[in-house]
């Protein structure tokens, strides 16, 4: 690195600007590779842990939906469709996360069926131990269960 380049551990926001400026410029031999590279990974596991939060708080909507009819209200369809389309698109900008989708579908419902638990002051009991909507179902826009 260049004598007179922002440390990684200094200031991340301008180190980024500098490490795009030496990308841009074919500056190669004085980018910060190690860090650029744990930093491009580190990306992708932000969606994917944005995918698994967004389907936790999906799942326990979708069965607070279900199991409370009487307390449906605009905030819970309104929760629904955002974690929705925030799902969509972070698989659409990224059509390789889609299997992970399916991968953290089990472990998501799991952690969804506590909080809709909780939240419901229901026993854990009254809502079905697997997830019982269909990978196809949980994403798709109109989709309501018990409508």
């Amino acid at each position: 690195m260049p004598r007179n380049a922002v440390a990684y551990d200094d200031d991340f926001f301008a180190w980024t600007q500098e490490q795009a400026r030496l990308l841009r410029a074919g500056e190669l031999t004085d980018v910060d590779v190690e860090n650029l590279a744990e930093e491009i990974e580190s990306v992708g596991r932000s969606d994917r842990r944005e995918i698994r939060n967004r389907l936790t708080v999906l799942l326990s909507h979708l069965l607070k939906w279900q199991f409370q009819p009487k307390r449906r209200g605009a905030s819970w369809s309104v929760t629904i469709l955002e974690q929705r389309l925030q799902i969509n698109s972070i698989i659409e900008d990224s059509p390789s996360l889609r299997p992970f989708f399916a991968e953290v579908l089990a472990s998501s419902y799991k952690n969804a069926r506590d909080v809709a638990a909780r939240e419901t002051k229901m026993q854990l009991g009254a809502f079905p131990t697997e997830c019982p909507y269909a990978p196809e179902q949980i994403l798709k826009e109109d989709f309501l269960p018990g409508n």
